[in-house]
């Protein structure tokens, strides 16, 4: 889909119905147009979303782990760079799906929140609190025309005083709490697996050989698997026949961390990544 030339290249703060963006400034005079166009900004934002690679979060029984497929756009680029699952506090983590420059500014906005919460109550924040300033903040960029929606989905989990908790702030400032969320690309295809799933009985050891297994190759069950068939999956939110390649990363907080938000250790990644591997080769 093309937007050059319908319209949405008059503003910096619009978005194209594909999700893209056109550096271009207009001035906006009508009242009534600037409330249709703030309506459609947001769904344009959802998807700039909808163009990212998947983010899922689970929340299970002793923690909550996050995992993302983030896109490689070229073979130069250092393996690990543009992260895009951030600590926000020792034991909150965020997980993004979209722009990765937004992902960036609402990860240290976040962090600020979080600060400003220990620097007041001298207690670790709770997540439910974090997942509502940012919200908040995420809702005030839908306002005005002067600025644009933020083109990011963002997950968010922590192992607080209340136990594991996980939300998800969309781009219109709403967010929501969930035993399992799905962000991206390939959200209606992670979800159904997560549903597939006893979340209330995963470990998170557990939980990160799930989160690996729904990362692999949609293609082959899409063209050799009747429709809706998706039992087996370490990619399964990734098309390998329409996408670039692709870096999974997992983080965790949880028993198996102290409490702490951490990077999934190297080898029980690999361990995750060649499980879900296996399980592919031997459904083939």
């Amino acid at each position: 889909m093309t937007s050059i030339g319908t319209g949405y290249d008059l503003s910096a703060s619009t978005y194209s119905p594909d999700g893209r963006i056109f550096q271009v400034t207009c001035l906006l005079r009508s009242f009534a147009h600037q409330s249709i166009l703030i309506q459609v900004k947001v769904e344009y934002a959802n998807k700039a979303v909808e163009n990212s690679g998947t983010a899922i979060g689970l929340r299970v029984k002793d923690g909550i782990v996050l995992a993302v497929e983030k896109l490689v756009h070229s073979k130069l680029l250092v393996p690990g760079a543009n992260r895009r699952i951030q600590t926000i506090d020792r034991h909150i983590g965020l997980a993004t799906a979209g722009l990765l420059a937004d992902g960036r500014h609402l990860s240290n906005r976040a962090r600020d929140e979080a600060a400003s919460y220990r620097d007041n109550y001298r207690q670790p924040p709770p997540l439910k609190s974090i997942a509502d300033r940012l919200g908040l903040y995420v809702q005030a960029y839908t306002l005005y025309s002067s600025v644009r929606p933020f083109g990011i989905s963002t997950i968010l989990g922590a192992v607080d005083k209340d136990g594991p908790a996980l939300y998800v702030v969309e781009p219109s400032g709403v967010f929501f709490g969930y035993n399992g969320a799905a962000v991206g690309k390939g959200r209606q295809l992670a979800k159904t697996e997560l549903e597939k799933l006893k979340l209330a009985e995963l470990s998170t050891r557990q939980a990160v050989m799930e989160a690996a297994r729904m990362y692999v190759t949609v293609s082959y069950f899409s063209s050799a698997i009747p429709k809706g068939y998706f039992d087996y999956s370490i990619y399964l939110v990734h098309d390998d026949a329409k996408e670039k390649e692709f870096e999974l990363e997992i983080s965790w907080i949880g028993d198996e961390t102290n409490g702490l938000h951490l990077p999934v250790p190297k080898d029980l990644h690999a361990e995750a990544e060649a499980a879900a591997k296996a399980a592919l080769e031997n459904f083939e």
